[in-house]
């Protein structure tokens, strides 16, 4: 892996797809998909395939290295969904919004599907989002990398989260127990290893994760 400049990363050798982790597939670029094309791709009693729509480019994100496979995703990533989950709900109070993870259809920008792993609505003069369509901003997006997503984690969903104006996108990286941190108008990303802080505009207390507990959790440490 090779760093270009301040936030281009550029992958030289193919990454080996590991047994049993999320892997994601861009569509063909000749093809440019609709959001009514992709949703009729939808189901959200299914958990697998995540679908997404990106700048007409379709991801599908499947819970194994193999499309044709079905497992369920790793141990550590679903852990890492609850724990976020776990501290985001005990923070967040009714009138400052709520989190949830994916499946989701959010079309933050028209022309858009996407579906965090984990992800905070702001909540509106009228309470919480009671529909999709109602979700017009995030205050929050998060993804827990594999292998096989990171360049689609780090360069195009982190791209398309700052145009569209998301405060803070992070991507958890279990394996080096880091959390990268960009907002809106970061050209690198901070990596922290410590603890980090969430203070969004209008929230009077901050959350603070401690990440050597979290990843003690996602990993079964403690």
């Amino acid at each position: 892996m090779a760093r270009i400049g301040r936030d281009r990363i550029v992958l030289h050798e193919p990454l080996p797809p590991p047994r049993l982790a999320e892997q994601t597939m861009g569509m063909p670029a000749t093809k440019r998909w609709t959001t009514e094309e992709v949703r009729a791709l939808m189901d959200e009693n299914r958990p697998t395939p995540r679908y997404e729509l990106i700048d007409g480019e379709l991801l599908v994100s499947f819970d194994s290295a193999e499309p044709d496979v079905t497992n369920a995703p790793t141990i550590e990533h679903q852990r890492a969904v609850r724990e976020l989950l776990r501290v985001l709900d005990a923070h967040l109070s009714a009138d400052m919004g709520e989190a949830l993870s994916a499946p989701a259809d959010l079309e933050l920008e028209p022309g858009s599907i996407v579906q965090p792993d984990v992800f905070v609505m702001a909540a509106g003069a009228a309470g919480l989002p009671r529909s999709w369509a109602e979700v017009s901003g995030l205050l929050l997006a998060i993804e827990v990398l594999s292998p096989s997503t990171a360049r689609y984690d780090r360069v195009v969903k982190r791209h398309f989260y700052q145009r569209v104006g998301v405060a803070e996108y992070w991507v958890v990286d279990v394996s080096s127990r880091v959390i990268e941190r960009w907002h809106a108008e970061d050209e690198r990303p901070e990596v922290v290893d410590g603890s980090i802080t969430w203070h969004p505009a209008g929230v009077a207390e901050p959350l603070v994760l401690d990440l050597e507990t979290f990843f003690a959790r996602v990993h079964a440490e403690d």
